[in-house]
């Protein structure tokens, strides 16, 4: 069935090959903000669905691109086992397509790697409409481009995903989560100090003079964490990972521009800082939420100065603004394009106006 689908899919986008028609591909919709909005025919990869293959002895799992993020997670639960950047979902019906073509991690990204990190291999259709595959189910090291991997990220403008195959991981022994009330300052000290020993640190996060430590790991590592760091244990700390991962904290309800920063976790000072109640931070300081009015340019070039980048991550009323590309960035972005999909029907402009 699933079979079909896919050369369903391929017809549908050999035909807008031969009109030069657009195609904003849709699959649970549960990330449509995220990007520029895309005018053109639907092509819907939600159909496409389902496990291939799951061996929890061997932590791969290969499945197909429209399959139920909650499906994966759950399989991959009832084995003990999960996906190790602890993906945001954004909504009930996020696919891990979505999930790999956004290439968003959660919490546990700096401490386990990046959704892009675990990605073994995938199928996909191009701009050609070809049926392409690419890497395979398990960690090697290969000479040449690793393509599977540039498709994390790319939100579909190089290729349609097909299937995934995804390296999974054993859920730690015990988890727990620490607070300590300090200074900004104080936090970034701490964590840095802290990652350089062998403390089972999993997540961390800071806002309004809360400082959050999750330690996941052997009961007995997670156990003298605890007492070499102190602090406060918090009940529930799963549901509060989970809500900063899926942004329900109060933090994220307030409607203002929510802006994405990727900086050095070291930076202390932001040149368009506001009050502290607006920031948030997460993984040891590297990915910074901060709500701001200010102008985009603004925003995006103080980031720029100290070698990072903005995104414009959620608005009200505008579309997300992802951070300019150098002229060699985009000269790279553009011949992948013209490798990928020379014509520019899969989602023109999702990204940057001139992609």
């Amino acid at each position: 069935m699933s079979t079909d689908i896919s050369h369903q899919l391929q017809q549908q986008i050999q035909h807008a090959l031969e009109q030069t028609t657009a195609l904003r591909i849709v699959g649970g919709n549960s990330k449509s903000f995220y990007g520029h909005v895309v005018t053109g025919e639907v092509l819907d990869i939600s159909g496409h669905q389902g496990v291939i293959s799951y061996e929890p002895t061997e932590l791969v799992i290969t499945a197909r691109a429209g399959t139920p993020l909650t499906e994966i997670e759950k399989l991959l639960d009832d084995n003990g086992q999960m996906l190790p950047f602890e993906p945001p979902a954004f909504g009930d019906n996020a696919t891990i397509g979505g999930t790999i073509a956004c290439n968003l991690s959660g919490p546990r990204r700096a401490y386990a790697g990046a959704a892009r990190d675990f990605l073994l291999g995938c199928k996909i259709i191009n701009g050609k409409g070809e049926i392409l595959s690419f890497g395979g189910e398990v960690m090697k090291i290969v000479a040449g481009y690793d393509v599977s991997r540039l498709m994390a990220g790319a939100q579909g403008t190089l290729g349609v995903l097909l299937d995934v195959s995804l390296k999974v991981l054993p859920k730690a022994e015990k988890e727990t989560t620490q607070t300590i009330q300090c200074s900004p300052a104080d936090a970034l000290e701490k964590i840095h100090t802290w990652s350089q020993t062998p403390l089972p640190v999993s997540a961390s996060s800071f806002h309004d003079s809360m400082l959050h430590i999750r330690f996941s790991g052997a009961e007995k590592a997670v156990n003298a964490a605890i007492n070499t760091i102190g602090g406060e244990s918090r009940e529930n700390g799963e549901n509060y990972w989970y809500q900063l991962k899926e942004q329900q904290l109060d933090f994220f309800t307030e409607k203002k521009p929510l802006w994405r920063l990727s900086l050095a976790s070291d930076i202390q000072s932001f040149a368009t800082a506001t009050d502290d109640k607006n920031w948030l931070y997460e993984w040891g300081g590297a990915l910074r939420w901060l709500k701001s009015d200010a102008p985009a340019e603004v925003i995006q070039n103080a980031a720029a100065e100290i070698d990072g980048h903005a995104t414009l991550f959620r608005h009200p009323d505008k579309q997300p603004l992802f951070q300019p590309l150098s002229p060699g960035l985009l000269r790279i972005h553009k011949n992948l394009q013209q490798a990928f999909d020379p014509k520019n029907i899969l989602k023109p402009g999702m990204l940057y106006p001139d992609l």
